[in-house]
């Protein structure tokens, strides 16, 4: 409700979007025939037929299968070394590779994400501000093909091969250079560049597995989340106790799947 100048109130025309009745929309708004031209239902984009799961959800975790969309041989080489390193393979769990990690990025690289579909990517592109977020003309995509190119001819001109074949030792100093901005790259805003590889790894290895990374919901195992469960009141006073069930992605288990 809003308020006249006489103080009378009134109805607003326009109510506000909450959650409430975002979630009951699906349950009163009409579908429209609209083709492939996306219209408004009341105050929301309407699209029929382009909103769908990613490809990961469509097929069994077994037949995902490990071929890159996005990726070179060599930029494949370079991801895997790096993430292997941002989380390795321990006593703890497994690591960012055997997770899938890199198979997560590719994809991501590979759709709308990669191409800053939904970003603004038009000029100017000057040095901004660390609150302005996103300032390079490049996309993740591109900054991704980019940078592996730069960080792989710089450990050439240095130690005589590329990232992926140095030792790890190596391969850790010259992520910590990136990550403090202590890597001249070229065109590539080194810093910028790890902290995109850093805030992907994460989101590969603790996203639903649907998405391609996650896999056999390691990430979840190693702290316990239980997932998409679709009831655990059951727990809910459990306090300071386990979850004793093990996780549910949106697709369930991988185990529902065999057969």
């Amino acid at each position: 409700m809003t308020r006249t100048r006489d103080d009378a109130p009134r109805r607003d025309p326009s109510p506000a979007l909450t959650r409430r009745r975002l979630l009951t929309m699906g349950a009163v708004l009409p579908i429209a025939a609209a083709g492939d031209a996306a219209v408004i239902r009341d105050g929301m984009p309407w699209d029929e037929g382009r909103a769908k799961p990613p490809d990961q959800a469509l097929r069994p975790e077994r037949e995902r299968g490990t071929g890159y969309t996005f990726f070179t041989p060599a930029e494949a080489a370079f991801v895997e070394a790096a993430v292997a390193r941002l989380i390795p393979d321990d006593d703890l769990g497994p690591g960012a590779v055997q997770a899938g990690v890199p198979f997560f990025i590719d994809r991501q690289l590979a759709g709308d994400y990669g191409r800053g579909e939904r970003w603004y990517m038009q000029g100017p592109w000057s040095k901004g501000e660390p609150t302005q977020g996103w300032q390079t003309r490049l996309s993740p995509a591109a900054l991704y093909r980019a940078a592996a190119r730069e960080i792989d001819a710089a450990t050439m001109r240095d130690a005589k091969a590329a990232f992926a074949k140095l030792n790890t030792p190596d391969q850790e100093n010259w992520l910590h250079l990136m990550e403090d901005g202590r890597l001249d790259l070229g065109s590539v805003d080194a810093k910028a560049f790890f902290k995109l590889l850093w805030q992907n790894t994460l989101e590969g290895y603790w996203s639903d597995p649907v998405y391609g990374g996650n896999l056999d919901m390691a990430g979840w195992k190693l702290i316990g989340f239980p997932g998409a469960h679709y009831d655990m009141s059951a727990y809910v006073e459990q306090h300071g106790k386990p979850f004793p069930l093990p996780p549910v992605g949106l697709r369930g288990r991988p185990a529902w799947h065999q057969g």
